[in-house]
């Protein structure tokens, strides 16, 4: 079962006001277990980007009249893509996967905003799961932020300086599994839900780029062929 794990950063709170999506992050989950599969692109929003969203989403004032230039490690986006150059390879890397989103009727709002903009199919609703709706019928008249669920899971967040798309899509895929009953909840006992939520297509692991160093010493390796030698020639080391 392929999941996405999902975040964006935009310019404020409504698109149709004319707020765009400036950051998007995704972590890939097979069978609730990371595969180191990403993706994550800064977004030209084609507009002022609000001053209070400096320092907070590591995006520097490279788009609006400022009193301060940008600070080290801030980001600039004047130079980054437009969502219309991102949208197709980004529909592409989320395929029909379920969408595992914090509030996902935000994310969800301005992503279905940009890519009705570019004529492209919209994401259907139920498509997302929605993280915050969990914890809220797990822990109701508790504190459900992404924040406030690191520290009851323990999670280690102590990054988490800047709201990045990315770091907090890596973030939620933790939250995420604690959710659900904690890391690879079924064990990778259960196959059957793989063709119905999304993904159908089989996954295999990849090949290690460098093959792991024996751990066997040449003495070691010497005593064993003398034991084995000593069974005779119906040992089952010996057989072909």
């Amino acid at each position: 079962m392929r999941e996405i794990v999902l975040d964006t950063e935009t310019t404020g709170f409504d698109p149709e006001s004319g707020d765009r999506i400036v950051e998007i992050g995704a972590v890939e989950l097979w069978n609730h277990v990371t595969t180191g599969e990403t993706y994550h692109v800064y977004i030209n929003p084609e507009r002022s980007m609000p001053e209070e969203a400096f320092g907070v989403h590591g995006i520097g004032p490279d788009l609006l009249e400022s009193p301060r230039p940008p600070e080290k490690g801030e980001v600039t986006l004047r130079d980054k893509p437009v969502f219309a150059k991102v949208g197709q390879g980004f529909r592409d890397f989320i395929k029909d996967s379920k969408l595992v989103i914090h509030n996902a009727s935000f994310d969800m709002k301005f992503l279905n905003a940009e890519l009705k903009w570019m004529g492209l199919p919209l994401i259907p609703m139920d498509q997302a799961l929605d993280t915050l709706a969990i914890a809220r019928k797990r822990f109701p008249g508790s504190p459900a932020s992404l924040d406030a669920l690191c520290r009851r899971f323990n999670i280690d967040n102590s990054n988490r300086t800047l709201h990045g798309a990315l770091l907090d899509s890596e973030i939620l895929a933790e939250v995420y599994l604690e959710l659900i009953g904690g890391r690879q909840p079924d064990f990778g006992l259960s196959t059957a839900a793989s063709s119905s939520a999304g993904g159908s297509e089989e996954w295999r692991p990849t090949a290690r780029p460098n093959a792991l160093a024996s751990r066997i010493t040449e003495d070691e390796r010497a005593a064993h062929d003398a034991f084995v030698e000593k069974l005779g020639e119906n040992a089952l080391w010996t057989r072909a």
